[in-house]
């Protein structure tokens, strides 16, 4: 006879490091990307909808992202300090609102560009102060070897999500207008929210007082700039992501405007790259590299490729197997970089480290945006894009040059996170 033990009604329905509190988080990344991918197409065909350029749809990103650059080291010393999950739900709160408001400007007709500015900036102030909250609260859920697994799950169901709703997002903005898709937004966040104020934080140690906002910041800083693999990582991204995201969020809509048949196919496109990180996410949820950064650094290199794709521009098909390979290339990165900042950083420090990372990653973002309507008139929308795909291949390039960033190697034995180990150093090849 078969034990009871291993009878089906008492084997765990979840993995052990599946905790409460991962699937609650989980299940509200779920709730939020199905609503915001959509949204993100959504607010780029309201400007251009009302009469807007691509200048217009850059001033609109860019007032999304300046509060983030604004804010975001305050969010992360606040969200150290106190309950994670009640600066989420916070966020979630503003959130919800300021797209309520938006949604309600479109659809009543003739919005103002400073209008839709103004409400897309009260977003962005909240997610500084909701990422990262979220990214320490993530990564003080899960503890062991099976982290990397833990941290390829929660993104598999994360893109999953914003696969369908980009895919969706771009059918309803075509069918019903934009207004609707970022209305279904706000119902997104609020349902978020409410799963984020279940969240249990009694498992996290009391924060000591310390010496202020500003000593909570340089504890954070020198957290960045002790690890070599840490800063020189967020330095490259800080030109990654600009120059990604002005090609996809100002360049992008453009293109499919003029030569792909307008939101849908763009949508189709960007529900590509959703599935790529799918696909992405399968893998690493068994493949599990010894040494994280250099295989997650490689698998940069291929985020030249969509903006090379839109510069030609390639038919919907060829753009699409592109957006695909991307997404599964930058999800073994992301995967890879949770998974070395769970096993290094200490865990009063999370969201410090996560504000400077997320800081890094987008303070030339509103820049860029800014200027790739000016850079579009004065060299051409395809000279600007392969300018994109060259700057993504040479500063990942010169990040290889980091021996730590080469040499960094996982933990093989299991440890809570937070608690420091003995193990090679980072610089080891052995």
């Amino acid at each position: 006879m078969t034990p009871a033990t291993d009878s089906p009604a008492r084997r765990p329905r979840r993995p052990t490091w599946a905790g409460r509190n991962y699937t609650l988080l989980t299940a509200a990344a779920v709730v939020t990307n199905l609503g915001s991918q959509g949204a993100l197409i959504a607010a780029a065909f309201a400007v251009l909808d009302e009469g807007g350029d691509g200048g217009d749809v850059g001033l609109v990103a860019a007032a999304r992202t300046l509060p983030l650059v604004l804010f975001l080291l305050i969010g992360g010393a606040v969200a150290d300090r106190l309950p994670r999950h009640r600066v989420m739900v916070a966020a979630n709160t503003l959130n919800c609102l300021s797209q309520a408001a938006f949604a309600a400007l479109v659809i009543a007709g003739e919005p103002q560009l400073w209008q839709m500015m103004l409400l897309t900036a009260l977003g962005g102030t909240g997610q500084a102060f909701f990422n990262p909250a979220a990214e320490g609260m993530l990564l003080s859920s899960v503890s062991g070897k099976q982290a990397g697994r833990a941290f390829a799950m929660f993104r598999l169901a994360m893109h999953g999500a914003g696969l369908g709703g980009a895919a969706l997002g771009g059918a309803m903005v075509a069918v019903v207008g934009p207004g609707w898709v970022l209305a279904v937004d706000a119902v997104a966040f609020a349902v978020a929210g409410a799963l984020r104020a279940f969240l249990d934080v009694s498992h996290i140690p009391a924060r000591e007082p310390g010496g202020g906002m500003l000593t909570d910041l340089r504890d954070g800083w020198r957290e960045v700039v002790g690890r070599p693999w840490l800063w020189s990582i967020v330095a490259q991204f800080s030109v990654v992501v600009a120059v990604v995201g002005a090609a996809e969020a100002v360049y992008g809509p453009l293109v499919a405007r003029d030569s792909l048949g307008g939101p849908g196919p763009w949508g189709l496109a960007l529900a590509a790259f959703g599935a790529g990180t799918v696909g992405g996410a399968l893998l690493m949820m068994r493949w599990k590299p010894r040494r994280l950064l250099l295989a997650g650094t490689l698998c940069v290199f291929p985020l030249a490729l969509p903006s090379a794709a839109l510069a030609v521009p390639v038919p919907v098909g060829p753009l699409c197997a592109v957006m695909f390979v991307t997404g599964a290339a930058i999800e073994v990165f992301g995967v890879s970089w949770m998974t070395a900042l769970h096993q290094e950083i200490p865990e009063d420090k999370l969201s410090r480290v996560s504000a400077y990372d997320w800081f890094g990653s987008i303070a030339m973002v509103p820049l860029a945006t800014a200027l790739a309507g000016p850079a579009e008139s004065a060299f051409g929308r395809a000279a600007s894009l392969w300018g994109c795909a060259v700057l993504v291949v040479v500063v990942t390039a010169a990040v290889l040059c980091v021996p730590d960033v080469r040499n960094l190697t996982r933990h093989t034995r299991e440890v809570a996170q937070g608690a420091p180990v003995k193990s090679e150093p980072a610089h080891s090849d052995s």
